[in-house]
């Protein structure tokens, strides 16, 4: 049995989310994936089911750097949703950046559970916990 029922990838980079969802499945860390290529389509859907808290994931990795909304906006916007998607939903940006004004604006928001690197690995799955 996986670690987690529901994660969510939310990365505009196809490939990545190839590579991140096999990690996840590979590692058997959740039984579902969802995978969105934009900030505001990920919102969308956490909003649309945000009373229905068995369909919200546990886990969002978040990139940064997406065109239209990057992983910053997200958060503001995430922000906003009910206390449930709040209490629920555990924020790991996953990134390529590795500047460290990105790494520190990431450790100084709340919402943001840890910091790592792309790409996803099993290292970075074992060290999850929320």
């Amino acid at each position: 049995m996986a670690q987690y029922k529901n994660v969510m990838l939310v990365d505009d980079n196809e490939i990545d989310n190839l590579i991140n969802r096999e990690m996840i499945k590979s590692a058997d860390f959740a039984d579902n994936i969802l995978v969105f290529q934009t900030g505001q389509e990920a919102l969308e859907h956490l909003a649309s089911h945000q009373h229905s808290e068995d369909n919200l994931p546990e886990i969002i990795f978040l990139d940064i750097n997406m065109p239209i909304m990057d992983g910053f906006q997200f958060l503001k916007d995430f922000e906003k949703l009910s206390s449930k998607v709040l209490g629920k939903c555990n924020i790991i940006m996953l990134s390529s950046s590795i500047s460290p004004k990105d790494i520190d604006r990431a450790a100084s928001n709340i919402l943001v559970k840890k910091y790592f690197n792309k790409p996803l690995n099993e290292r970075y799955l074992s060290a999850i916990t929320v």
